[in-house]
């Protein structure tokens, strides 16, 4: 499984992301995908783990959370479709506590 991570700060890192996702457990790959056009971030990345439950809980915490000044989207990564949709995984919008970050209502 892969995870979608959007509303990203255009700041963030690989190793920013890699270093919020390994309290969760090992992180083996991150894509943080980058405009062909501009040359900078494009706000979103993927992030792969080795164990679902890891990735399952990574989810559960950082769905929603404020981190470097925007408010997470992070789910379960959706596949590229054929139909020209823009494949960004988009959508699961839980609410879960942690201390670390804070969590704003809708």
């Amino acid at each position: 499984m892969t995870i979608y991570v959007g509303n990203l700060s255009f700041q963030a890192t690989e190793d920013d992301i890699k270093d919020v996702f390994a309290e969760y457990g090992e992180v083996t790959r991150i894509s943080l995908p980058i405009d062909r056009e501009t040359g900078k971030k494009r706000g979103f990345a993927f992030v792969d783990m080795a164990e679902e439950a890891n990735e399952d809980a990574a989810i559960a915490e950082l769905d929603g959370a404020e981190w470097l000044g925007r408010e997470l989207r992070v789910n379960k990564a959706r596949p590229r479709s054929d139909d020209g949709g823009n494949g960004d995984g988009g959508g699961n919008r839980n609410r879960s506590r942690n201390s670390r970050f804070s969590h704003n209502p809708l």
